[in-house]
């Protein structure tokens, strides 16, 4: 092991801060050697593969859910985390410790170096560490099945060296633009290229041209598709219940629902297994309800346009449910996510706080301010975190009546539970990588 191996946790998060302070690395011509040189950790353990833009990381833990309810070992990679970097990589929801982190780390530079010595453009990126590492730990803990969600788009994902035995594509709309295209078939082509020829898929609500695009892609690989909208039809009472809150809840219970009917009663998902699971589904941060000094306060990640629409419809529940206006707390990364999801917050707030995320791609104050649509009657404030939420069970907007909500960059969500739970430890913030 070369001498510069870092040996605590505090150099180590160092070393795999520099890894993402690199940028994002598309392709899979690095992770297949790096997959090769460990072994093929990801051949270990039987998988189902998630892309989406919106609903992976709900359908990843209702499957999981599921998976345990049957009695299976289950492994979960998602990203990124809200507090913890071990959060990534759990297994029967066990986070990856500090320690594991940074034995595996130890263990992993010595390769990557390696690979790296004849090109510098061979060494893997932070996300293709961070999933040979999720492979590694599925495969060391002998889990029965593990759910894998795609970090972006799908093709090119680091993932996607995975043989899946079933492939989901949880949603298509607009998101990421920048590196996955500004059209719908031409991200619908990006997350259908986790289809494996004969490997079963699921396809959850999307719209008409992503379908056209996926099923075409199915049908050339030969992989067998089924599809939500076919299945379940457009009365939501059809749809299966789910203890998380949401129309759109419903939908992502039954995409999971088919992908553990593809999977089939070898795996002794019966529809009982499946309805149980179901009911137990913890996924922090998706209208998630908690109370800050008394206080109601929903918790929800809505960070793209979709979301935006999810959130509206959200929003006036809950304005129904408890006869106010909530007081509004959000930050969001980019204007193109930052302008439909201010719409909808300034049609249901009583008042707006905006706190900026710790990220360098973060809109200002200022460009938020200049998306809140300009007849909104409430009170803007700019504001940060540490101000909002001074401690574990204080937040100093609104009033003492009023019903909170952060909502926006799951970054500014996972900011808000560092200090709502400081029990978790620090917020490990800067290691996110989109």
């Amino acid at each position: 092991m070369p001498a510069s191996a870092p040996t605590d946790y505090a150099a180590v998060t160092a070393y795999l801060f520099s890894l993402k302070a690199k940028g994002i690395k598309f392709g899979i011509d690095r992770m297949r050697p790096f997959a090769a040189a460990l072994g093929h950790p990801e051949r270990a353990v039987p998988c189902v593969h998630i892309a989406g833009t919106n609903g992976k990381g709900s359908v990843a833990a209702m499957l999981d859910a599921i998976f345990h309810v049957a009695g299976w070992k289950t492994g979960l990679y998602t990203s990124p985390h809200l507090v913890k970097l071990g959060e990534r990589v759990q297994v029967d929801r066990q986070i990856l410790s500090e320690a594991e982190i940074t034995a595996y780390t130890r263990e992993l530079r010595v390769v990557v170096e390696k690979l790296a010595e004849p090109d510098p453009d061979n060494h893997p990126s932070f996300f293709e560490f961070m999933t040979a590492m999720a492979f590694m730990q599925f495969a060391r803990k002998r889990c029965d099945l593990s759910v894998i969600e795609v970090g972006m788009g799908g093709r090119l994902d680091a993932t996607n060296i995975v043989i899946p035995e079933v492939s989901v594509i949880t949603s298509i709309a607009l998101d990421h633009g920048e590196f996955l295209g500004r059209e719908i078939s031409k991200i619908a082509t990006e997350k259908a290229g986790i289809i494996k020829p004969g490997r079963p898929v699921v396809m959850g609500r999307v719209p008409a041209e992503a379908e056209r695009v996926i099923r075409e892609i199915a049908r050339e690989r030969g992989a067998p598709l089924v599809s939500v909208a076919e299945e379940f039809g457009d009365d939501l009472a059809r749809y299966p219940e789910t203890n998380l809150e949401g129309d759109y809840q419903r939908w992502n219970a039954a995409t999971a629902t088919l992908v553990a009917r593809a999977l089939g009663l070898k795996w002794r998902l019966t529809d009982k297994v499946i309805a149980a699971g179901l009911r137990h589904v913890d996924w922090p941060g998706r209208w998630q309800r908690v109370h800050v000094g008394g206080r109601l306060t929903i918790l929800d990640a809505s960070h793209n346009p979709e979301g935006a629409q999810v959130l509206d419809n959200n929003l006036a529940h809950l304005a129904a449910e408890t006869g106010r206006a909530p007081v509004v707390i959000t930050g969001v990364l980019g204007a193109e996510r930052a302008g439909p999801l201010l719409a909808v917050i300034a049609r249901h707030a009583k008042e707006i706080h905006l706190a900026m995320p710790q990220q360098s791609r973060a809109c200002s104050h200022a460009e938020l301010e200049a998306l809140i649509p300009k007849d909104f009657k409430g009170r803007v404030v700019r504001a940060t975190v540490e101000g909002l939420f001074p401690s574990a069970d204080q937040c100093t907007a609104g009033g003492p009546d009023d019903v909170l909500v952060v909502t926006g960059s799951i970054y500014l969500l996972g900011e808000v539970m560092a200090r709502l739970e400081p029990q978790r430890g620090p917020g490990e913030g800067r290691l996110q990588d989109f």
